[in-house]
Formats: C-alpha cells, sequence, structure tokens
C-alpha cells in the first residue's frame, strides 16, 4: 500500500496564503506517512478577475513559487503534484494553465500544459472563455517514476474528452491525476460519473482534487475530491462543503486484478476514421 494526500482547497486571490495552506498540507501529508500529495487546479491563484490576476501571473522561470514549491517537497520528502498554476506562457502573450510534478531531489518539476479550454454558457447564467486569456496545451504527458507508478497528468475540463485519456490508457498509465475548479451545476451532474468513467476506460486510479465553496472573486465551485479505483470504486470523497486534507491508501495490485479480470486495454483495436 501506498498512501496518498488529497488537499481539497478554496483558493483565493491571494498566491502567498495559498501557498502557506498547501506548505502547511505538505508538512501534514509527511506527518501522516503520505508518499505524494495531489493539490485542486489553480491552487495558488484563483481569481476570475483578469486584470488584478495578471500581476501574479509571471513565466516559470520568474515565478517564486516554482523553487519554494521544489523545497517543500525536498523539506518534506513527499512528491507534490500541484493541480495547475497560471504562468506566463513562453510563446505569445497568453498563460498557461500548468500542472506541475515535484519530485524530491528533482532539478525541475514535469509539467503539463491543460489541453482543453473551458468555452462554455451554462444554463445558470455562468460564462466562461478560458480560451481569451489561456493557450491550450499540445502534450500528453505522463510521468514514468512515481510512488504510485507511472501517473498521467490531466485538468478539470480536459476530463469530458475520453481521447486524452484513452491515450494514457495506451501508455499504461498506473493513475491519472484531474485537478479540478469545477463549477457547481456541472459537478453536480457530471463530476462523479465521469470520473468514474475514465478510471473505468483507463484501468487506473483517477485522483482529483477539487477546489470547493465560495471563492474570493465571487464563483462557487463543487469539492468532492475523489479517489476512485480501476474498477471505478470510488475510494474517497471528501465532501462539498469545506477544504481539508484526505488521505488514501493505494493498493497497485489492484490495477493487475482489474486488467486480468476484464483485459480491456489488451483488446482494444483502432476504429477507421470515415
Amino acid at each position: 500500500m501506498t498512501r496518498i494526500a488529497v488537499l481539497q482547497m478554496t483558493s483565493g486571490i491571494d498566491p502567498e496564503a495559498n501557498c502557506a495552506t498547501i506548505a502547511d498540507a505538505a508538512r501534514a501529508a509527511a506527518g501522516e506517512g503520505a508518499a505524494m500529495m495531489f493539490t485542486p487546479e489553480m491552487s495558488l491563484l484563483l481569481d476570475r478577475d483578469r486584470k488584478r490576476a495578471a500581476a501574479h501571473i509571471v513565466s516559470q522561470d520568474r515565478s517564486p513559487f516554482v523553487p519554494r514549491l521544489a523545497a517543500l517537497a525536498q523539506e518534506t520528502g513527499v512528491t507534490i503534484a500541484l493541480g495547475s498554476m497560471a504562468v506566463r506562457h513562453e510563446a505569445g502573450e497568453k498563460s498557461a494553465n500548468r500542472s506541475m510534478l515535484f519530485a524530491p531531489g528533482a532539478c525541475a518539476p514535469v509539467t503539463y500544459d491543460k489541453i482543453h479550454m473551458f468555452d462554455v454558457d451554462l444554463a445558470s447564467g455562468e460564462s466562461w472563455r478560458e480560451s481569451n486569456a489561456y493557450a491550450a496545451g499540445q502534450a500528453v504527458v505522463s510521468v514514468e517514476d512515481t510512488p504510485i507508478g507511472r501517473l498521467g497528468l490531466a485538468v478539470c475540463y480536459d476530463i469530458r474528452f475520453p481521447a486524452l485519456f484513452e491515450a494514457l490508457g495506451n501508455r499504461r498509465c498506473d493513475a491519472i491525476a484531474v485537478p479540478a475548479a469545477f463549477t457547481r451545476p456541472t459537478g453536480a451532474a457530471h463530476w462523479h460519473v465521469m470520473l468514474r468513467a475514465r478510471a473505468i476506460e483507463a484501468q487506473a486510479f483517477v485522483i482529483a482534487a477539487a477546489q470547493v465553496g465560495r471563492h474570493e472573486d465571487g464563483r462557487e465551485t463543487y469539492g468532492h475530491s475523489l479517489v476512485v479505483d480501476p474498477w471505478g470504486e470510488v475510494l474517497l470523497d471528501m465532501g462539498g462543503e469545506a477544504p481539508g486534507l484526505g488521505f488514501c491508501d493505494i493498493d497497485l495490485g489492484r490495477i493487475t486484478e482489474v486488467r486480468a479480470q476484464v483485459p480491456a486495454l489488451a483488446n482494444r483495436r483502432e476504429i477507421a476514421k470515415s
């Protein structure tokens, strides 16, 4: 068994305060024997006021938080899967919604830029145009050697696009991180069923750290950070009311059991495009 920690947050508009929350959680995770900690999408800054947020968004190599999180992983011995943070994109004027994986002793984080942009108009009246400010990522990313095996990276809205998870399943990922800041309406309708479906399809653990509650910028997020096993069983659900740190023990042997019982990955066939 490998113990992981899942940090459910109500991130605000002050990156320093959010970073302090992550640091306290990492130290608590280490104290409880966790080998990895997962945080939500936009852990360090959640602010829909783009003019106000812009003052805090810099390139990855200029961010003060990247070396601090690397040092935190080294200090605690906990691999930190930062759900994402906003950084200025290396090409062009837009930003990137970037996941970062900090391993103790690593010289630089492994990164993944969110591929699918959340451009929607909801029946509740909420309207979001992520592509106005963020450049879409282009690459599927998995990390070979983590405490829970090969880890695939995705972010929030990516969950609605099975092709990405098919690609991660074809890489035989043992686990897939899906950090999120889901809205309440879409979360109530789709969050649990989609995460369970993605775990079943990829025959992998899915670990989804989420934002929760009412935030300083006025938005409300769904919460319910989940850990789902390869059979689709929910091992951890942190609810939709409050932030906090949850723990789950991962049995990697479960992956072999599920893939032997229903060898869907081995039986997968290429479907000709019309």
